[in-house]
Formats: C-alpha cells, sequence, structure tokens
C-alpha cells in the first residue's frame, strides 16, 4: 500500500515575504500564474495544512504549500 510520505520540496527564494500565487508558479506547481490563481480560487491549494483561497497571502520561511498532493516549502536562499 502507497503512502503520501515524501517529503517537502525546498524551493529557494531570495526574500520574504512572498505572495502564495507567486510562490506556486515559481515553485513549479503551476505552469502559469494565471494557472496558480485558479487553483488558489477554487480551493485547490493548502497552505501550511489549511485550505487558503487568498491569492496575494504573503508567506514566510517554512511556510508549506500543497497541490494535488504536492508539497513545496519556502526556503531562504
Amino acid at each position: 500500500m502507497k503512502t503520501d510520505s515524501v517529503d517537502p520540496l525546498p524551493v529557494l527564494v531570495r526574500e520574504v515575504p512572498i505572495e502564495l500565487c507567486q510562490f506556486i508558479k515559481f515553485g513549479g506547481l503551476a505552469e502559469s500564474g494565471g494557472e496558480a490563481k485558479y487553483l488558489i480560487s477554487e480551493g485547490l491549494v493548502q497552505l501550511n495544512g489549511t485550505v487558503e483561497t487568498r491569492k496575494r497571502r504573503k508567506l514566510d520561511a517554512g511556510d508549506q504549500v500543497t497541490v494535488n498532493g504536492r508539497t513545496i516549502v519556502v526556503a531562504l536562499e
């Protein structure tokens, strides 16, 4: 039986805060900014385990974003 025990992938950013929609695109969870905004507005994005629908929500280092079972973490360069 397979489980979703994959470790979150750190995504390096130059500075925080970074907006949720930008981070989803930058982290490769969406092909474009428009797709990232759509995913957020449809309630398909979790921030630290809770559904987040604010596109411009500011993220800090250590925040975890999950889309379609893939999780990325904000990490400072």
